[in-house]
């Protein structure tokens, strides 16, 4: 696990949380909360291609 994804999962989360306090402070809460739901959205999908490699490391590691 490279500290680069760290990194980038962590960048994404402060430009979603200042995303979303621009946006609940003016009023549009819906925006904010779609907001936050693609930046999870964003996130788990970066996760998942991690838990693949790690999948087919395990696979490879056991010969299954």
């Amino acid at each position: 696990m490279n500290i680069d994804l760290i990194f980038r999962i962590a960048g994404i989360g402060i430009i979603v949380a200042v995303l979303n306090l621009l946006l609940a402070k003016s009023g549009r809460d819906e925006q904010a909360l779609m907001t936050t739901l693609a930046g999870l959205v964003v996130v788990l999908l970066m996760l998942v291609e991690e838990i693949a490699t790690l999948f087919s490391t395990v696979k490879s590691v056991f010969g299954l």
